[in-house]
């Protein structure tokens, strides 16, 4: 009876083991369609508008509102996400709320409906990070999340790498509008890949940060949301993030309207060459990024990224060309691509036992939205008063506090993840 017994423990721990593989390759494929249905036609838009009409400033005014609305909604789905136990079902139905509201632009192009717009987008997409990252560290725990994060990141650039080298294909030949039917096609496989992971798979408990004896019999509770008030490294690492981006997220659309407006670039193809460019890179530094997490730490990580941006503006103001896509998107996809697996991975680790990572995510989302949100308006109404070269001096030299801020409290940031570890 005792052999019984072991090989049914031995048989149990097969399926368990074959669910969570299973479950894994499917969070792969997630992250791959997933990524072209976050992004939709948001690369593109800038030379959509443009083609009909709009303005530098108008348009970086409207992408502003989008990050508003993403950065009001960022804290609260982190908390839902916390909550929850139907986070695929989340992952669907923000999917879809993405695709629908894209197609929305090919209606009209009127102020209203284009601000609608983003605005769906951009909520549907703050709650799509904090439950990718909840799913998958109900999946991995906290062992093995650093490494799945980076295979997760390696899946999402390269699927925003396959779908924006087809945007800008059948943007050439079949014209822009074509951009919403290939996503809507990424949006369905999406969906398809979500169903794929087992339900029995996901510990929501650990889902949150609560595993390993921290559950409800040892009186654990989630800690409550003021504590994040007195986490220092977490409130460095937000204002970091928000100074980065305020100089970062104007850049990719403003480069690719720069070059279009010169004459140097046609619209689909040369925005497709941008975010190719960039994604390709953040591949391979997505799986390094892992390892160099493992061996030296977040903080070195991320002060490289920060130390990206500089540079990069730069080269954008300097090298106003075709060619200048290489430089200037390769640097975007090392601060960006080492930032996607270091913040959550981050984030996970300081906050691990608290039962609210994916509050203090949504938390870290907010303050990165602030400053995405804010710099396509700043950087529109830049280039459309001193020019596009002056704009991306600017952004580039906005970038710097976040910098000199991490430096300034890098013992305090690797105290607390040494401590947390």
């Amino acid at each position: 009876m005792t052999l019984a017994l072991a090989a049914d423990a031995d048989m149990g721990g097969d399926r368990s083991s074959r669910r969570r593989h299973r479950a894994v390759l499917a969070l792969c494929a997630l992250n791959f369609f997933m990524a072209d249905v976050q992004a939709g036609i948001g690369p593109f838009l800038g030379v959509f508008l443009q083609r009909h009409g709009w303005q530098t400033g108008p348009i970086g005014s409207v992408m502003t509102a989008g990050g508003i609305a993403g950065m009001l909604a960022a804290i609260p789905a982190g908390a839902f996400i916390d909550h929850t136990r139907r986070k695929r079902l989340v992952v669907i139905v923000t999917g879809l709320c993405t695709v629908l509201a894209s197609f929305l632009l090919l209606l009209s192009q009127s102020a209203i409906v284009v601000t609608l717009s983003q605005l769906a987008t951009a909520v549907a997409g703050a709650a799509i990070g904090p439950a990718m990252a909840g799913m998958t560290l109900g999946i991995v725990r906290q062992k093995g999340f650093n490494a799945q994060m980076g295979r997760n990141q390696a899946w999402n650039h390269a699927g925003n790498m396959a779908g924006a080298g087809l945007s800008g294909w059948f943007g050439w030949r079949f014209g822009l509008p074509a951009i919403f039917f290939l996503s809507a096609a990424f949006g369905v496989l999406a969906i398809a890949s979500v169903l794929a992971v087992p339900e029995t798979s996901i510990d929501h408990r650990a889902a949150r940060g609560l595993e390993d004896g921290t559950d409800h019999d040892s009186g654990t509770r989630a800690e409550g949301l003021r504590s994040f008030l007195h986490h220092k490294p977490l409130l460095v690492l937000a204002v970091c993030l928000c100074c980065f981006h305020l100089g970062n997220a104007a850049m990719l659309p403003l480069y690719g309207m720069a070059v279009v407006s010169a004459g140097k670039g046609d619209p689909a193809m040369f925005t497709a060459t941008t975010v190719v460019v960039a994604q390709a890179v953040m591949i391979v530094v997505s799986l390094l990024a892992m390892r160099l997490a493992a061996r030296r730490g977040y903080w070195i990580v991320l002060l490289v990224s920060f130390a990206a941006l500089p540079l990069r503006g730069v080269l954008a103001g300097s090298f106003i060309q075709h060619w200048g896509v290489w430089p200037v998107q390769m640097l975007d996809g090392i601060g960006a691509g080492l930032q996607s697996v270091a913040v959550p991975g981050l984030v996970a680790r300081l906050l691990r036992g608290t039962g609210r990572v994916n509050v203090g995510l949504g938390m870290v989302m907010t303050a990165q939205g602030v400053g995405a949100g804010l710099s396509p308006a700043l950087g529109g109404w830049l280039a459309e008063a001193l020019g596009y070269s002056s704009a991306f001096y600017t952004l580039g030299c906005i970038a710097v506090p976040s910098l000199l801020l991490w430096i300034g409290f890098g013992a305090t940031v690797r105290a607390a993840s040494r401590n947390a570890a």
